[in-house]
Parts: structure tokens; sequence; C-alpha cells
């Protein structure tokens, strides 16, 4: 645990004015009792603690130490501080890298000399297990025993985090700043091995490391603390616009959406439903499954969660039979039995009853049961009957061992004691149904994806910058066809040829043909009137081409291929943080406008694939929709073989783009494709045909 001494100190050395004393006074009042040292040439004292002033006058190496200079002076600090053996520093000082500072930056990390640094530009750490906080600001956590870390990027969100009163118990939080030293991946590797860490929450507004991130996942699944995270950067904006389909698709949120599912990490949309999930992993760990119960004394809330559930692929299943009777036999005869239940007021306030029907719903064998409940926290307003029925559902829970959680809908409804309350004795406190459910979706994700193999890393990326010598080329589609075929993926029997000879060229080939112009700086042919199709005679194809003079001077001539099921788009991009990524999805000229698609990370196995097709809604059509389906078989078959040939070339595979790849009933076809390779002259001589 390289951060072991840093986040658990005995010994604190607060460096600096302002800032230091009110960390000081911020770790007092958690409790330490280790030694601090205050250092400041300029004051006789720090939050009550008498300065030295210089770390040289220190005797022994602290464990930990915040220092808030300007920047130029934070460095020698952090150079006597690792001469003399810190244990680690939080750095205050902004301008470093994330200003453009890269230079200053590089002599501060030289200073350190591998002594671990959180910052600069961060807020620091508070750890309420060891009851400490190195932290220059006001915060509202207290101590506890055991609860969640969160580690953000951002001091900000940091210090919003620290003012809830929703029932998360936070054992450390961690700000990052600009991660000149400890990254994400590195404070994800530490505390998944701290026992007292129940689930790790991250704030990403970006990943250094990737191969880092994934080993540091790798420990939290071994060490069985679940991770969820809050990615920034959906927006088009932050988009990469470039050649093909597949680099327009599979943009650099996308391949970090591939890379968290990978690693098992769930990603959650909003600050809020990153604290909701927190608390459901903290009160029992990820769900079994995605079959919930929900309970409410009203059908408007009943409705409204069956609503919302489908957006988050929860399924509400109704009772078993026998389940349906112990309900029943709870209930006045007018209650109907479904779920979710309304089981009505006709048993409210009455502890007793309320406990019996509880107790038989949640004896029903479902993966989590919900009980949607709003308490009053308004001051005219009293809320006995409403903690009758919350401590009925927790007697429930006990007695059953169900997994739990009561929601309010609304965050006036969850009074702060009951929150605490609940989360004590393992029923999550969850706040808003919509953000409760995503947090039940999340659960369940993780869960699955643990009860599944170990998963594949990531091919890792080419080291250095490209080789001398090299280019990056784009294939003429005969030529990506000739070797897609060679790897075995069925391509359409083809000539390429001038202008003049294509009516012979498909006289040889039989109609009806597809004419193509073959040029390879042009992508998308059919968007500037590239392609002509189904033509039945030589005189349709010399029109054609006719047309098609000022787009160059050769085409291709391709057998016409009909009767498909549905059209997909197979491809293979490489970005320069996450390697070779595969995606999936609906294909055709409107493959972008569809959004029908799934991106995996390379290496996969058949059941990812398998997996990400299933989430497809164009594969309903292959696997059978009114009477017709597709070779759903030979497309599986196609994609891994697409896998492999991204495998064979993967040192030189800039992009691969098959759209589309169509589904027949007996057999899959690659009817376009683009290749684009980064290689030497001599290796692109070696893929291309002679012939063109």
């Amino acid at each position: 645990m390289r951060l072991q001494r840093l986040l658990n100190p005995r010994s604190i050395a607060f460096v600096g004015g302002a800032e230091c004393a009110v960390a000081i006074e911020r770790t007092r009042a958690l409790g330490f009792t280790g030694e601090i040292h205050a250092i400041n040439p300029r004051r006789a004292q720090l939050g009550g603690v008498p300065t030295i002033t210089a770390v040289t006058e220190l005797k022994t190496a602290p464990d930990a130490a915040f220092i808030a200079l300007p920047r130029a002076a934070t460095i020698p600090v952090v150079k006597d501080l690792r001469t003399l053996g810190c244990g680690g520093a939080v750095i205050y000082a902004a301008g470093f890298a994330e200003t453009g500072e890269d230079e200053l930056q590089s002599a501060l990390l030289a200073a350190a000399d591998g002594m671990p640094l959180l910052g600069p530009n961060c807020y620091g750490f508070i750890n309420t297990t060891s009851q400490v906080a190195l932290w220059p600001d006001e915060h509202g956590l207290a101590r506890c025993e055991r609860g969640v870390a969160v580690v953000t990027q951002s001091g900000n969100i940091g210090c919003n985090l620290t003012m809830l009163q929703r029932g998360l118990p936070i054992a450390m939080l961690l700000t990052l700043g600009n991660q000149a030293d400890v990254d994400i991946a590195g404070a994800v590797a530490d505390l998944a091995l701290d026992p007292r860490i129940t689930a790790i929450g991250l704030h990403i507004e970006g990943l250094r490391d990737v191969d880092a991130f994934v080993a540091a996942a790798a420990i939290a699944r071994e060490h069985g603390k679940p991770i969820v995270a809050l990615k920034t950067g959906r927006s088009p904006q932050g988009a990469r616009i470039t050649f093909s389909h597949t680099a327009s698709l599979a943009g650099a949120d996308r391949l970090c959406d591939a890379l968290l599912e990978r690693c098992g990490v769930a990603r959650v949309s909003t600050l809020s439903s990153l604290v909701e999930t927190l608390k459901l992993l903290h009160c029992g760990g990820p769900l079994t499954g995605n079959r919930l119960l929900s309970l409410s004394c009203s059908g408007g809330e009943a409705a409204l969660v069956a609503d919302l559930a489908v957006e988050h692929e929860l399924l509400f299943p109704p009772f078993s039979s026998s389940g349906a009777l112990r309900v029943a036999a709870t209930l006045n005869e007018l209650v109907t039995i479904d779920n979710p239940l309304d089981y009505h007021t006709f048993i409210w306030g009455q502890g007793d009853k309320l406990e019996a029907t509880f107790t038989a719903a949640l004896s029903d064998g479902f993966d989590a049961a919900l009980l949607i409940l709003d308490t009053p926290t308004h001051p005219s307003m009293k809320a006995d009957s409403w903690r009758i029925t919350a401590r009925a559902f927790v007697s429930a829970h006990e007695r059953t061992g169900a997994r739990a959680a009561v929601v309010a809908s609304l965050p006036e409804g969850m009074p702060a004691d009951l929150a605490a309350e609940l989360a004590a004795v393992g029923v999550a406190p969850l706040i808003g149904i919509d953000d409760a459910l995503q947090a039940l979706r999340a659960a369940a994700s993780i869960g699955d994806h643990q009860r599944r193999p170990a998963p594949q890393a990531p091919w890792p990326l080419r080291t250095g910058g490209r080789e001398a010598g090299t280019e990056v080329a784009t294939l003429r589609e005969v030529a990506a066809k000739a070797l897609l075929g060679a790897a075995g993926i069925d391509v359409p029997r083809s000539i390429e040829c001038s202008l003049a000879e294509a009516p012979e060229a498909a006289k040889d080939l039989g109609f009806p043909v597809a004419v193509k112009i073959s040029n390879a700086a042009i992508a998308h042919k059919s968007d500037v009137g590239g392609v002509a199709l189904s033509l039945n005679s030589a005189d349709e194809v010399t029109a054609a081409v006719a047309k098609m003079r000022h787009l160059g001077d050769r085409v291709l001539i391709e057998q016409m291929v009909t009767g498909s099921v549905a059209e997909l788009i197979v491809g293979v991009v490489r970005d320069p943080q996450y390697g070779l990524a595969l995606l999936l999805g609906a294909g055709g000229v409107l493959a972008e406008v569809w959004a029908d698609n799934v991106t995996l990370l390379l290496p996969a196995r058949r059941a990812d694939i398998e997996a990400a097709l299933n989430r497809l809604r164009i594969w309903r059509l292959i696997v059978g929709y009114r009477g017709r389906q597709g070779d759903a078989a030979a497309i599986i078959q196609t994609i891994e073989r697409i896998a492999d040939f991204a495998d064979k070339y993967r040192e030189e595979l800039e992009e691969l783009d098959i759209n589309p790849l169509l589904a027949l009933p007996d057999r899959a076809i690659a009817v376009d494709a683009l290749i684009k390779f980064r290689a030497t002259n001599e290796f692109l001589a070696t893929v291309t045909p002679r012939s063109t």
C-alpha cells in the first residue's frame, strides 16, 4: 500500500499559513491523537499549534504533510520532506501542468523522488476512520468505523460531498487535482486493500493510465470492493470526428464506457445517483440480479416506479403463487396482490400487521425489496406513523435477510436521523425514485460482472511514437476486401478495372451488379454519387460509370447481394489512450442517425460479443421477427474473425470499417469495407494485391 502512511498518519506536518490553520483545526475536530507539527517562519502558531520555522527543524519524519505555499516555494519544501523520509504530501498550490507549466510540475516530481503526492491544485483528503483531515475548508464529515471511499479530481465536488445528510458514511474522501503523481488508478489500488472501505465512488474527468486503471479495478474485484463512477465528457463537443462511421461512433466517451464495463465499474450519470449507488453498495454490496419488489401504500407510486424501471432494465416480476397467498393472507381482500404492490392504508400505523405483510413479501425470493416511503420533515407535521412503517420494514428485513431499501421520492421525505438509523442496520436509505433505480441497476450490473470470469485486459498500446518511414494509408476497397477474404470473411465477387472496362467486367461477373468508384481518398462513396446499385445491363453500367468520371479513373464492379434481413456496422478503431476497440451496431448510410451500437475493447471473447449483440435493437430482426431471420451464427463468426484480424495486425491497424455487413438468412457478407494501416511502405506492399 503505497499511500498507507500518507492516508493513515500518526504524525502530520502542516507547512503554510491560513489554510494550514484550518486543516489543523479540522484534524483536531475529528479526534486525531497523533503528533501535529506546524511550520511557518512568520507566525508563532497555526491552529493553536506552536510553529517551527522550517521542515529541516523536524526531528523525525512525519507520515504526512499538507503544503499550502506558493507554487515556487512548494518545490524545495517537497525536496526537504523527501530527504527526511516523509510518507507523502498534499500539494495545495495551483499553477502547475493544469495551466501549462509542465516544467514546474516535472521539477515538483523530481523533488518528491517517489514520495507520494496528492495534487497539485487539490484540496487534500479526509479519512474519518483514522480521524485525519488534511483539508483547508469546512466539511461535515464525522468519524466512522467503516464506510465508502470517494475519489474526485474536483476539490469543489469533494467539498460538496462533505455536506451530505443522506445516510452515507464516508470513510475516505480524496481529491486529486491534476494527478501529477497519485492518479485515480493509484488511489483505487490502495483503497481496495483497506478493510474499512465498503465501496469506492469515482468522479472522473480523465484517466491518465488505462493499464494502471485496469490493474487497480482487478485488485478491487479480488478484494470485493465494488466501484461506481461518474464520468464527465459525454457531450458531442468532446467527440472525435474522424474519417469513418466507426471512428465517429466510437468516440472517446464510448471507449471509456467500454473500459468501465470491461472492468466491472458501474457508470452513473449524476452526482446524486453516485451517492445513492454508494449507499446501496455500502448496505450489502452488489445485487444478485435485477428482479425487484416494490411496496407502497399508493397506486400512484406503484405505477411511477414501474414506469421508471423500464428505462433501467429492471424487472418487477409477479409473486410466486405461494408467495401471493402468503401476502394476501395479511391484507384486506380489497387489495390486489401484484408487484409493484399497493398494500393500501388499511394497516397504516399498525406495526405488527405491517411487519407481517412486509415479511411475507420479502420472503418470496426477490433480489431486492423497495419500500416507497416519504417521511415528513416539515416542523408542523408528526412523523410517528411513517416511522412505524419504516421500522416494520426493517424488522421484515432482519427476519428474512432480504436486501432492502427505503426510497423517499423527494429529498424532504428522508429525515437525516432516519437515514442514519436505516443505514446502521443495512437498509439503504435512498432518495429519489429515479436515482434509486439507477443505483439498483448499477448494483445489479456489478453483481453480474463479478459472477463472470475475470475480464481480459485490453491490448496494450504500441510504445513510443510512429516509427520512421511509416505512414497512415487507406487501402482501396478491392485490397481491403482481399485481406478480409483471406481472413475467412465472406465478401462479394468483384473486379477492379478502368471505366472503359466496366461493362465487360460486369458481364463476366453476371448481372445484377453494383458499381463503385475505386478511390481510397473517398470514404463515403454514396455521399458523392460514387455508388450505383442493381444494374442489370452493360448499358446501365456504362451510364453509371459516366457519372463517376469526375471522382476517379477506376471502378469496382461487384456482384449485387440481395435478400438481406438487416444491415450491420462492424468496425475497429485505434484510440491513443484505450487501444483497439470493436464497434457493433445498426449499419447503412444512417448508422449515426440510428445510434444503435455498442463498443467493446479488444480482445473480446465470444461471450462478450454475444452479450453486446443482444443489447442492440437491430439484433431482434436478425434472431427472428415476423417470420424472417438472419444467420446469427454466421454474424458472430464473422465478428470473431474481424477481431482475429485486428489481433493479427494490431501493430499496424489504424481503422477498419465494414458498413454494411449484410445479415442474410444463410450467411453474413461484407459488402463495403475500409481499412487504414499505419505502417512502412514495405508492409503496405505485402498486404496490397499486385493487381491493384
